[in-house]
């Protein structure tokens, strides 16, 4: 089947260059919003086949990709052999896969597999969330943009309903996080745990620091951080292109240079 994906000018080049490998053609808009109106205005004058939002404010995504998100809450319980977490932390956007993991934990809990529900944290970069949980209110705030988000994944400035919902239900808690810390905290994750992951799925672990910071995460608290992409997806935004490393003539040389860096 053919595929256009319509994006938004300035999201993440080496992303782009994979979805063009697969054969997609790339519509980058130069007004994020004008992605919902081309979007819709194809399903009218053609009929494709949308699975992603087209309007705006954004409702979340196409009902059968929620329901698919579930499975990450069955295997999480799968792997740690029944036992809940006491946090579960994810990186949002629109809220698609946060609210399609909650009702995963609920279905479970209500098949009577677990005997409790985990409350659900977004990692949010403009406090979208956060300002309508603050508010009390249902609907959900449009925020201002005041920075160029790292982790241009979940750099929306207003969320979904959705994701509002999920964080109630579970008595979770919703946390901005800024572009900060966000690369040294990305490099960490891979130095000490094997694991590259995109700036935004680092959002989470800024997220529990935070919390933990705040004494909401308690010390002995079960937490689990769910990585949603690889960082070689966003390596144009985590790394400086015009840095330069050493390159050695001579083994002599390479040894000298890695003595004098590691003594």
């Amino acid at each position: 089947m053919d595929c256009v994906v319509a994006t938004f000018a300035g999201t993440a080049s080496p992303m782009l260059s994979q979805i063009r490998k697969h054969g997609a053609t790339v519509l980058s808009l130069a007004k994020k919003v004008d992605r919902w109106k081309f979007l819709a205005e194809a399903q009218a004058r053609f009929g494709w086949f949308i699975t992603s939002p087209f309007s705006a404010p954004v409702v979340g995504g196409h009902p059968l990709a929620i329901e698919g998100y579930k499975t990450i809450a069955y295997e999480i319980i799968e792997q740690r052999s029944g036992d809940v977490p006491d946090w579960c932390v994810m990186p949002v956007c629109y809220g698609d896969a946060l609210s399609g993991v909650w009702a995963g934990f609920k279905e479970l809990f209500y098949d009577g597999l677990i005997d409790r529900l985990p409350k659900m944290v977004a990692a949010e970069v403009h406090g979208s969330l956060s300002a309508s949980l603050a508010q009390g209110t249902d609907h959900v705030l449009e925020q201002e943009v005041r920075f160029d988000p790292l982790a241009v994944s979940i750099g929306t400035s207003r969320s979904t309903y959705q994701a509002l919902k999920a964080i109630r239900e579970s008595s979770g808690q919703a946390v901005p996080v800024s572009n900060d810390g966000l690369i040294d905290m990305q490099s960490c994750l891979a130095a000490s745990e094997g694991i590259f992951a995109e700036l935004a799925s680092v959002a989470p672990l800024m997220a529990i620091r935070a919390l933990s910071d705040r004494g909401v995460i308690e010390p002995r608290s079960k937490v689990i951080a769910v990585v949603t992409a690889g960082g070689l997806k966003d390596l144009d935004r985590s790394t400086d292109p015009a840095t330069s490393y050493e390159s050695f003539d001579t083994t002599a040389d390479a040894w000298s240079w890695f003595l004098n860096h590691n003594n």
